[in-house]
């Protein structure tokens, strides 16, 4: 489908249309064999999770058009994901949010399975139990077993639900790198060095919460992270974005605990919401290289070596350039095809290599699958396990 047939087709015919032009680029580029040639309907029986598996899940809060990724023209951006991830993954080329698109509710709702209703901007729990909650309930995983690294001060209680039958004591560690380092920093005089760090909020500024961090915090990370203080700061001083903070901050969790279940929200590509179209690439490239710097570590970890599985998701996508309504690569508020179809991929012992699955998936299905590979019951989630990676 051309671009210009995009502006009469109904949003169904754009998300396929969105989904072929992956799979299409990606068996061209790369030799992907359709999912068809290796799975039929006999992998939807029921699924049996093997023990001592793990799983990564990355999400990226500001999803990145095909524009600068997929098509010919962006695909210098995604050198990585390319070359790398893609040709030892499973890809789904067409993962439609019918939820909200702001990135906390967002991610909300592919971390319970269900599409969350709450205001993007409220400091509020997800309604529904979180993948955390059924993975620590059903495996009685103790806390530190299960972490969430996230990039902003709004994302606080993305680890823990308000659900009755779940709630207080069950949810994952939640780690906010951003305001561990805004409080190192009360003391220090050259908090100006740091300013790059501690942007909170790219879309809203008026509606984000405010990045204080306090001195318990900071102590209880240096204790459990066995990361003192001033290393921390130092380090942090190096580093060029706060995803690269929170990726340090997960390799220490790996290395601490090696939880089960870590979940990472990268944050730098919704610096697009600025306006500034180079800083949007950078945020593309710099999440490109620091999927694969995870994985890579993945691999090098005895504690996690072939026996973990790693899912990358953009949360949804951005507004086209041809929609009157929308704000180009800039925003998601149209809620079209572009801004509801995503991708993701799958790596893993156990997830066939080099295969394009073109069917349509939903966002919320992450969860279930997730409780296919580590053994609980997402009994909440109307999502479903994908079986190309569950099975």
């Amino acid at each position: 489908m051309r671009p210009a047939d995009l502006t009469s087709a109904s949003p169904q015919a754009v998300a396929h249309a969105i989904s072929q032009s992956r799979r299409n680029f990606l068996r061209l580029a790369t030799g992907a064999a359709g999912a068809s040639a290796f799975f039929g309907p006999s992998t939807l029986r029921a699924l049996v999770a093997p023990r001592g598996k793990k799983a990564v899940v990355v999400t990226f809060g500001g999803g990145a058009r095909d524009d600068e990724t997929f098509m010919p023209d962006g695909q210098e951006n995604i050198p990585h994901l390319l070359n790398e991830l893609i040709p030892q993954a499973t890809f789904f080329s067409q993962v439609v949010n019918k939820g909200i698109l702001g990135h906390y509710v967002a991610t909300a709702s592919i971390v319970t399975g269900v599409y969350e209703t709450f205001n993007n901007f409220a400091a509020v729990s997800p309604n529904n139990p979180t993948a955390f909650e059924y993975f620590r309930k059903d495996q009685k995983r103790p806390a530190t077993d299960s972490w969430v690294v996230a990039p902003s001060n709004g994302f606080a209680r993305i680890g823990e639900s308000g659900h009755q039958a779940y709630g207080t004591g069950l949810g994952a560690g939640v780690i906010l790198p951003k305001r561990l380092l805004a409080a190192a920093l009360t003391s220090r005089s050259d908090g100006t060095r740091y300013e790059h760090l501690l942007r909170d909020n790219y879309e809203t500024p008026l509606h984000a919460p405010s990045l204080t961090g306090h001195q318990t915090e900071l102590n209880q990370m240096a204790e459990v992270l066995k990361l003192s203080v001033d290393d921390f700061s130092s380090h942090a001083r190096s580093l060029a974005s706060p995803d690269e903070m929170s990726v340090y901050i997960a390799k220490h969790l790996m290395t601490q605990f090696a939880p089960s279940l870590l979940w990472i929200t990268l944050h730098d590509i919704d610096i697009a919401h600025s306006g500034t179209f180079s800083l949007y690439l950078d945020g593309i490239k710099r999440s490109d290289r620091l999927c694969a710097e995870l994985w890579q570590a993945i691999q090098k970890d005895p504690g996690y070596a072939n026996k973990t599985t790693m899912f990358i998701l953009p949360d949804f996508g951005r507004d086209s350039d041809i929609d009157a309504g929308g704000n180009g690569f800039q925003h998601h508020r149209t809620g079209d095809a572009m801004s509801r179809t995503t991708w993701m991929m799958v790596l893993g012992p156990n997830v066939k290599q080099n295969v394009v699955v073109d069917r349509a998936v939903e966002s919320i299905d992450l969860v279930p699958t997730l409780g296919a590979l580590l053994g609980f019951n997402p009994r909440y989630s109307p999502g479903k396990p994908l079986p190309e990676v569950a099975a």
